[in-house]
């Protein structure tokens, strides 16, 4: 059994990830901001089985903290993150999307890599298909993006020597409350589908799929990869 930490664990792909590592018979701990979100994932049932924890990523001696609380850690991943469509371009909303998707994710991967070093243990960070295109109304959430999927490179080839294995995932439009409004757009709905090969949203559970594959033994020689996860968009 290994011990999996899953930030931004508690709602949208990192909750699908977090259930997947706990179907497979791991130990999961699954953080998210203290918010009504958190407190209703320890009302759900399909938490069961999950640790759930409050943590905020942007708040670097609460991620110390937290770190050193715990004993033993195999992987890693990634998910804590925030989007502010159009505010985006005021300065204070622009650095605080960075700071939480960016240097939040730099924050927990200092913070655990000596544990995942005793484990030669794993970190799938959450990239996105805004890491290869410009989004003109989240100029923020694209630039930490592009940083996220630099910084999994950057880490992979520094970390290589101590068998900790860095790589990435990059949903494409996935089916969560974050896309609800234009899942609910009928016209824009069908945009986004015409765009992609295989004509579906994808699932938290096809980010999942990805994950489980990268901190496999199969992927054992696979380091420093962005894998795109959105059915084909990227390659259009």
């Amino acid at each position: 059994m290994r011990n999996i930490l899953v930030s931004g664990g508690t709602s949208g792909i990192g909750a699908g990830i977090a259930q997947a590592f706990r179907d497979r018979g791991d130990s999961v701990t699954a953080v998210g901001l203290a918010s009504p979100e958190l407190d209703a994932a320890t009302q759900d049932p399909a938490f069961k089985g999950i640790t759930l924890k409050a943590l905020d990523v942007a708040d670097q001696a609460a991620v110390d903290a937290f770190a050193a609380s715990l004993t033993q850690l195999d992987i890693l991943v990634n998910c804590a993150g925030m989007i502010r469509r159009g505010a985006e371009y005021e300065m204070p909303t622009f650095l605080k999307v960075l700071d939480v998707n960016l240097a939040g994710t730099m924050r927990l991967c200092l913070a655990c890599k000596p544990l995942l070093a005793q484990r030669r243990g794993s970190i799938v960070n959450t990239a996105s298909m805004l890491s290869f295109f410009g989004g003109p109304a989240v100029p923020a959430y694209s630039a930490s993006k592009g940083g996220v999927m630099q910084l999994t490179k950057s880490l992979a080839v520094a970390w290589a020597k101590e068998g900790v294995r860095v790589n990435a995932v990059a949903p494409g439009w996935i089916a969560t409350p974050l896309t609800q409004a234009l899942q609910d757009d009928t016209a824009r709905s069908q945009v986004i589908l015409d765009r992609t090969p295989m004509a579906r949203w994808g699932t938290p559970a096809d980010v999942a799929k990805a994950v489980l594959f990268l901190v496999s033994d199969q992927a054992d020689f696979i380091t420093g990869v962005i894998l795109p996860v959105d059915g084909g968009y990227a390659a259009m």
